[in-house]
């Protein structure tokens, strides 16, 4: 009786269509063994329907709290649930080993699937976060039975965002260390570490060597957070294995993409996008103002998502709307509907100049603007692509950008509104005394108050075998900023920033070229960024003219 009442409470608040029925059993703690005689840990919510199709959720996460409430929304739409939890979780046998086993394991349920009494032939996913990884590790062998999938904030590929810029993502690696280490403690305990702030995971992320930093945050060593300090190199046979995008173009199920701007993984997301649209097929993309954690990106998940499974698996008509719709961030966005991603737009650059001035004109013969950067004292990271939604998205920047280490670059006010919607890169000219360093490169909307907000941002991590140096010393280094669609307002200012790195987002650069788990050495050093006629730094914004339809 609870369990409906709050499916229909939850239907109502967040405006879901009608039920279909009212009537879901849910079967738990299923053992489903597969091939190696690991038994996974899975619940059933079968509906009082006839000839019902699937929607299967793999996890890590448990198969309580939200994901039961997910089950029951899902299963009163007229579908089977089946909510398993990934091995060496939720009560499921062996350890957990990110990515290692979900495809085998995957295509092992799905076999378990079709010889259940009530499959009736079809079958689709829906994910967030690491739930679409397991989506993706399946999808090009799920065969025919697959009618749709439902992917959000998640990737074929997890490598790049592990190592953006060929750098370390610390804050997101070591706080989803943290998170699921926290599901085998008490409850209690772990709202107490909650209300404290977490101090374990912070000490953490300020500890060296990082080979450590797993313990110092959870109590015990984790052994793929480990494997992800030594298998860091791009061609690491061990990464090879637990990507999938590969083999994207096989995929024949129709895939809704959710995302956001200021999620972890948007640029793999829009890659993943890209690969589909080009082997033939048609998904459809939305991306919204959410960070990964985001309220509103659940909200939109959940009604996106049942619209998609109803239009593709129940048979029911969808919703008509074009195949990308996205947010336009700043004054004056809002939802627009695009045919395609990313739209024409003119690659526009934006060139530093002496004195701190940013101009669409090249900057005539000028000094190089220097700083000191001490990996003692890391530039922090403020705002931006984060796991936890809290500590994410837009934030006023002046007090980071007050900082001797921050460089900043500022337009003059805008006499028309500017809008920018596609891929954002940064063209930078830096010589350094140390050959190891970072560059981090964030664009801001400064509003007629001077706040500065951060509207997308990337870093680059730069070594002598990387990049090589031309006869003046500089290294000319080509920052992937992340994608972005933001109109800036009339009067408003552009803002680049420059800096030796964000920590904890990215791990600290030590300056030394010591191995990424061991390093504890911490060596400063001063660098310049250039901008004269022979070393033209700029950013190249994506500037569309044409006002795309608005969506409601």
């Amino acid at each position: 009786m609870f369990a409906a009442l709050a499916t229909r409470a939850a239907t109502a608040v967040l405006r879901l269509p009608p039920s279909r029925t009212r009537r879901v059993r849910l079967t738990r703690d299923i053992p489903v063994r597969v091939r190696d005689g690991v038994s996974l840990r899975t619940d059933h919510y079968a509906p009082d329907r006839p000839n019902a199709p699937t929607v299967l959720i793999r996890t890590p996460y448990g198969r309580g709290g939200p994901i039961r409430l997910l089950g029951r929304l899902i299963g009163e739409r007229g579908y089977h649930v089946v909510i398993q939890s990934c091995r060496g979780t939720g009560g499921s046998d062996s350890r957990f080993d990110p990515l290692v086993h979900e495809r085998e394991d995957g295509l092992d349920t799905l076999d378990w699937l079709r010889r259940q009494p009530w499959w009736n032939g079809e079958f689709g996913m829906f994910g967030v976060s690491y739930q679409g990884f397991v989506q993706w590790a399946v999808a090009a062998d799920a065969g025919a039975d697959l009618r749709a999938m439902v992917a959000v904030v998640t990737a074929s590929g997890t490598r790049d965002s592990t190592y953006p810029g060929e750098s370390f993502a610390l804050d997101t690696v070591l706080t989803w260390v943290e998170l699921l280490q926290a599901q085998t403690v008490g409850w209690l305990a772990r709202q107490w570490e909650l209300r404290r702030g977490q101090p374990r995971l912070a000490a953490g992320l300020s500890h060296l060597p990082l080979a450590e930093a797993d313990r110092v945050a959870t109590g015990v060593t984790v052994p793929f957070f480990q494997e992800w300090l030594r298998h860091h190199t791009p061609d690491a046979a061990y990464w090879r294995a637990r990507v999938f995008g590969d083999r994207l173009a096989e995929v024949r199920a129709p895939v809704s993409m959710i995302g956001g701007w200021h999620d972890i993984f948007l640029p793999a997301q829009l890659r993943d996008f890209a690969a589909l649209r080009d082997a033939g097929a048609a998904p459809r993309l939305t991306v919204g103002p959410w960070t990964h954690g985001s309220p509103g990106l659940f909200v939109a998940a959940l009604r996106d998502g049942l619209d998609w499974l109803d239009e593709h698996l129940g048979g029911y008509p969808g919703r008509a709307r074009a195949p990308v719709r996205l947010y336009v961030g700043g004054s004056g966005g809002g939802w627009r509907e695009l045919p395609d991603w990313p739209p024409p737009a003119t690659p526009t650059p934006w060139y530093l100049h002496p004195e701190g001035v940013l101009r669409a004109a090249p900057s005539p013969a000028s000094a190089a603007d220097g700083f000191w950067y001490d990996p003692a004292d890391p530039t922090p990271s403020v705002g931006g692509p984060l796991l936890v939604a809290q500590q994410a998205g837009p934030v006023d920047n002046r007090r980071v950008e007050a900082r001797p280490d921050v460089l900043t670059w500022t337009s003059a006010a805008l006499p028309v509104a500017l809008e920018i919607i596609g891929a954002v890169e940064a063209e930078v000219f830096v010589r350094s005394e140390l050959p190891h360093l970072d560059v981090f490169v964030r664009l801001c909307d400064v509003d007629r108050r001077g706040r500065s907000w951060n509207i997308c941002d990337g870093l680059v991590r730069i070594s002598p075998t990387t990049f090589a140096a031309d006869p003046t010393g500089a290294v000319r280094v080509a920052v992937p900023l992340w994608p972005v669609a933001h109109r800036f307002a009339a009067g408003h200012r552009l803002r680049v920033q420059i800096c030796g790195g964000a920590h904890p987002r990215y791990a600290r650069n030590p300056g030394t070229g010591e191995p990424l788990g061991t390093a504890i050495t911490l060596q400063a050093g001063w660098r310049e960024i250039l901008h004269d006629p022979r070393h033209p730094s700029a950013v190249v914004l994506p500037t569309v003219e044409y006002r795309y339809p608005s969506a409601r």
